[in-house]
């Protein structure tokens, strides 16, 4: 399905809602970012006032996970502060009023607080992210707190291609590549595919 006909979609499903709340999830590398701007977009531009909230603005900082041991595990469902992720879910939904989003900055590797605003008159929230239909505790608390589920799953080969080259692109060699892809990034893919809840659509060619 392409992004004309995810717009329509969407558009068609959240007709009359005041807030409506889409989770994108699938697993690292399969382009959940991507799609998430992309929809945006054009949601935007078909006049819905719309945002995306990521699910990296909730990674535990590196202290924390150097105190807990799981730092070169970052990335990891166990490495995300899940308890804030899930308040700000149900807040977001809620629509009570304005509701304050961490955001994470890649080039410095950390979550900042209250970095963006998800306002009242926000009609449509994208909440982008690895583990939001992950079928293990305490992720599978998140089972009805989204309107609308999209999952994506372009296959393991696509996946592990894609993760490789975006460390090439952060400049690894390819001994450093693969040991950061297979080390982590991959078996994240990998637990992901093997057990998350079933979504209102899945993708597999995007």
């Amino acid at each position: 399905m392409n992004v004309r006909a995810l717009t329509d979609e969407i558009l068609k499903r959240a007709a009359g809602a005041a807030r409506f709340v889409v989770a994108i999830a699938g697993p690292p590398g399969a382009g959940k970012s991507t799609l998430s701007e992309a929809l945006a977009k054009a949601l935007v531009a078909a006049g819905a006032k719309t945002a995306v909230l990521p699910m990296d603005g909730f990674h535990m900082d590196n202290a924390v996970l150097e105190e807990k041991g799981l730092l070169a595990r970052k990335g990891a469902p166990e490495t995300f502060d899940f308890r804030s992720f899930l308040s700000t879910v149900v807040a977001v939904r809620a629509n009570d009023g304005e509701v304050l989003v961490p955001i994470f900055d890649r080039s410095r590797e950390l979550a900042i607080a209250s970095a963006r605003v998800v306002a009242p008159e926000t009609r449509i929230i994208l909440v982008e992210g690895n583990y939001l239909m992950l079928d293990e505790t305490p992720w599978n608390r998140l089972d009805g707190a989204f309107d609308f589920s999209i999952f994506i799953d372009p296959g393991l080969e696509v996946i592990e291609r894609r993760l490789l080259q975006r460390w090439f692109e952060h400049g690894y060699d390819d001994e450093t590549a693969k040991a950061k892809a297979f080390g982590n990034d991959i078996p994240n893919a990998r637990r992901v595919l093997g057990s998350y809840r079933p979504a209102d659509l899945v993708i597999r060619d995007f």
